[in-house]
């Protein structure tokens, strides 16, 4: 399916060095960490020789065939499986491919820098969007009983639909949720338009993680924080209807529907679930139980393979981690 991981026949565009939050995506075939050029070589990454091929349309008459000029440029790619051209997207005269190369060449600069180590690395969308992350070698340990790791994430759009981005998830590991935290001017993600520029922009990003780790120190100040903080169920209801809202009284029964079944299942997660019990009634586990319900259990378009989708939603789309913020924010001190 064009929204899984790639594939052609039994072989797969992916690498994985364990299991993890984007583990869904695909299957681990590596029993430690790889390399850039691991994932390059192993998954399917390499040698696409992303470029710009100018358009061309076909106005069939009466009278013939008239050729027609076209604004704009295809993306196209050389097939890993099968070395035949490709079409990915159609893009603008300023846009310039990142090759995959450099991509991955980005983060192993990242990894000598911080020591991190990669993780996943995948071909989404028939190779209109690359994924690699990274685990970064320290963990945090919130309360002294709730382990946090540190990963960065970076995406690729080959088709003109996005930046290419880089993201620092801190990932609670008893569930693996995806944390998203507000914290004012200390950056946690970078966008890099293709531009001419792009490469120096990358550059730009390697040379700003030092505010990556400024993050982490607030994350974790700020998380500890809510760990020691006592949250009422009455407050916990505030915040899911903060965070969710609830629909009108004259909304479709659909609507009303699915807005019960939501609030069951936080109810649950607050209340019941083994992945709380550890920080059940803390400020802490209000914002893991948005986390979790995001990450693991909010409804999908794809009914066959949801927990796939759910793990592909969170690096492709910003609504997650608009919403985990948004709680963030909410139970937080100003």
């Amino acid at each position: 399916m064009a929204h899984h991981i790639e594939t052609h026949g039994s072989q797969a565009a992916a690498l994985f060095a364990r299991t993890d939050p984007w583990h869904r995506l695909g299957t681990t075939v590596a029993g430690e960490a790889f390399s850039a050029e691991d994932a390059m070589r192993l998954g399917h990454l390499g040698g696409w020789n992303v470029r710009k091929v100018p358009l061309h349309a076909a106005e069939v008459t009466t009278d013939g065939v008239t050729n027609l000029d076209v604004p704009g440029f295809a993306t196209v790619r050389t097939d890993p499986f099968t070395g035949a051209p490709q079409a990915l997207g159609v893009v603008g005269s300023a846009y310039t491919p990142l090759q995959n190369e450099e991509h991955a060449e980005f983060l192993n600069l990242l990894a000598d820098q911080s020591g991190a180590v990669f993780d996943t690395a995948g071909s989404l969308r028939e190779g209109r969007q690359v994924f690699v992350t990274m685990r970064l070698p320290r963990h945090l340990l919130v309360g002294g009983i709730d382990r946090v790791d540190l990963n960065i994430a970076a995406l690729n759009s080959h088709d003109g639909s996005g930046a290419f981005r880089v993201l620092v998830t801190p990932v609670r590991v008893v569930c693996a949720n995806t944390q998203h935290a507000a914290l004012g001017n200390h950056v946690s993600s970078w966008a890099i338009r293709h531009t001419r520029n792009a490469k120096a922009a990358v550059q730009a990003a390697r040379d700003s993680l030092g505010l990556t780790f400024a993050y982490v120190e607030a994350f974790e100040t700020q998380a500890e924080r809510l760990m020691d903080t006592t949250t009422t169920d009455a407050q916990f209801s505030a915040l899911m209807y903060d965070v969710f809202g609830s629909p009108p009284a004259d909304a479709p029964a659909r609507t009303r529907t699915a807005h019960l079944a939501r609030a069951a299942t936080l109810d649950w997660l607050w209340h019941d679930a083994p992945t709380q019990r550890e920080v059940r009634g803390t400020s802490w586990a209000a914002y893991q139980t948005v986390t979790e319900y995001l990450d693991h259990h909010a409804p999908v378009r794809d009914k066959t393979d949801p927990r796939t989708a759910r793990a592909l939603r969170l690096l492709t789309s910003d609504e997650p981690a608009r919403l985990k913020a948004r709680a963030w924010a909410a139970l937080v001190p100003a």
